[in-house]
């Protein structure tokens, strides 16, 4: 596929890729095509391609352009959601294919994965992926896909793409990265050796918190033929509307990770160092087990940070609920700071012995840190964290 507009650096494809002033009026943004149909030249000649937006749509694939080339990819798909895109990926195996995976994932894939394409016969082996080593011993004949989280949602925990990425060429099977936390910006695992990248759009890349969407990015023309085959059979393509507003998060992506990094950074040391906390996941520190390898394949850490208090779940739900910015809620990746408890929200898809077998405590809390005044963040934090101490103690 042709990336429009694919030149210059990161900030100035992402405002720009796949991008082209209306031929007709000259209108700068890309308009949002409200058509289920387009007419056609002749009979079973469609113009330039579009005979039915469920396939094909000029919103969406402007969008699907973009992302492609954010990520350095020559085609992009994008899904209504991040599960149908990983919907579309699982789609593409059949009954006795294996899949090697990480055990500590976001619960809805975790859930699509065990409850839904296991009754079709697919198998899954869930192993810590941050040594490459569980992976290579996990491997069958029959594995046909590698899904990794780098970094992980919710215990932010890294693997090496690049290690993992030889272990799956060595066994014939394709390396999927979910690059959601990390998104473009921060992190290119195509770069590494990834086959293809998997992102929930509503995320990061959107940013507003306004619109659900998913894609899929990678170079292999048959991957691409494979995923745009079911997008279009299964109806799992993007509309219009939510295209058009993905487009306008991802021109200030840049921008906007910059603050999330340096905001995450602060609340993470300050979390550190507090007396009310237990531990602290994110891999801008240095106490963090991959922190070594997460300055070799990010550019910064991201912005989401996750933590234990003492005094486990009653604090962790105290806290969750006494914040005044950060806003409780599940989902991350936008303007606004979000609060969450993992295990109780988006995690409690995940039977509970697998969630603790994997590290996951019930108490954890995580934060989406957003672009606010971090100052006002941190004394949120602060606050939050007072009142869940006072609480744990008066029980």
């Amino acid at each position: 596929m042709n990336i429009r507009n694919n030149h210059g650096k990161f900030e100035t494809r992402a405002i720009h890729a796949g991008q082209t002033s209306d031929p007709q009026n000259g209108a700068v943004m890309t308009p949002i095509y409200l058509t289920s149909t387009f007419e056609q030249d002749a009979p079973a000649v469609p113009r330039d391609g579009y005979e039915y937006s469920r396939t094909k749509n000029p919103t969406r694939l402007a969008l699907e352009e973009n992302v492609a080339s954010m990520e350095g990819a020559n085609w992009g798909l994008c899904f209504a959601s991040g599960l149908s895109a990983t919907n579309a990926l699982l789609d593409s195996l059949l009954p006795g294919d294996h899949v090697v995976c990480g055990n500590d994932l976001y619960g809805g894939t975790h859930r699509i994965f065990r409850q839904v394409f296991e009754r079709y016969g697919i198998r899954f082996s869930f192993v810590d992926t941050t040594d490459a080593k569980n992976v290579a011993a996990a491997m069958e004949p029959a594995t046909k896909m590698v899904y990794l989280e780098t970094p992980t949602n919710p215990l932010l925990r890294l693997s090496d793409i690049a290690a993992i990425a030889e272990i799956s060429r060595k066994g014939k099977a394709r390396l999927i990265v979910d690059n959601t936390f990390a998104t473009p910006y921060l992190q290119n695992p195509m770069e590494l050796g990834a086959d293809v990248v998997l992102h929930s759009m509503t995320k990061y890349l959107g940013g507003h918190s306004d619109a659900v969407a998913g894609a899929l990015v990678g170079n292999d023309e048959e991957l691409f033929d494979s995923y745009a085959f079911f997008q279009n059979s299964c109806g799992g393509g993007l509309d219009a509307m939510s295209s058009f507003l993905i487009m306008r998060g991802t021109k200030t992506l840049a921008l906007r990770m910059d603050r999330h990094c340096a905001n995450a950074m602060k609340i993470a040391q300050m979390l550190e160092a507090h007396d009310a906390v237990d531990k602290v996941f994110y891999p801008g520190l240095a106490s963090h087990p991959q922190h070594e390898l997460a300055k070799r394949q990010m550019r910064d850490f991201g912005g989401m940070v996750a933590f234990e208090m003492k005094g486990g779940v009653e604090a962790g739900n105290t806290f969750a609920s006494s914040t005044r910015f950060f806003t409780l809620a599940e989902s991350l990746g936008g303007v606004e700071s979000l609060v969450e408890t993992p295990p109780s929200m988006t995690h409690a898809a995940i039977p509970a012995a697998e969630r603790h077998a994997a590290g996951l405590a019930d108490g954890l809390v995580r934060l989406s840190v957003g672009v606010e005044h971090v100052d006002d963040l941190i004394e949120d934090v602060q606050q939050a964290l007072a009142k869940a101490t006072s609480t744990v103690n008066a029980s």
